[in-house]
């Protein structure tokens, strides 16, 4: 139902703001901001993702937890996609999400409705291997025979001599 909403309510504020914004200052000029707002969103939005996408880059070499990057890097991609749609409103929600504050406190807000069960990032702390009862990896050893039916060094006795 909030989405519906939302689809609705948004279309009907952008016609309204560009209404109201196109009668104070004409129609060129209404035009020429949607344009350098988008222009302006898009060196913002190219910026801030390459940031983003070195600190999601940092918390993998560090073996951190990647939620907080990779939800910094959600927001400021739909901050680009809000920024490319024209109006005055979806600009102001994208020039918003580009905020680090704004991002930071979207997900404060997230981080105590979301619980996270677990997270493991590197080698398995408890020192268990992939080869547990239910998993499809099967560890081996193998030799190389050669052409001659004849076994390199470590001959496993399965082999014709």
């Amino acid at each position: 139902m909030w989405l519906f909403i939302a689809f609705l309510a948004v279309p009907l504020i952008e016609i309204a703001l560009f209404i109201q914004v196109g009668g104070l200052i004409g129609l060129w000029p209404t035009l020429a901001v949607v344009i350098l707002t988008a222009i302006l969103g898009t060196w913002l939005v190219r910026s801030q993702g390459r940031s983003a996408m070195n600190d999601l880059r940092g918390s993998f070499s560090q073996l951190d937890d990647p939620s907080e990057p990779l939800a910094h890097g959600a927001m400021i991609l739909f901050s680009g996609a809000l920024l490319l749609t024209p109006g005055f409103f979806t600009d102001a929600v994208g020039f918003a999400l580009l905020a680090p504050p704004i991002r930071k406190a979207i997900i404060a807000y997230a981080k105590t409705r979301i619980n996270v069960q677990h997270i493991q990032m590197g080698p398995n702390p408890r020192g268990q291997h992939h080869n547990q009862p239910n998993s499809d990896v099967i560890d081996g050893d193998f030799f190389e025979v050669n052409s001659d039916n004849t076994v390199e060094p470590g001959d496993s006795g399965w082999t014709k001599h």
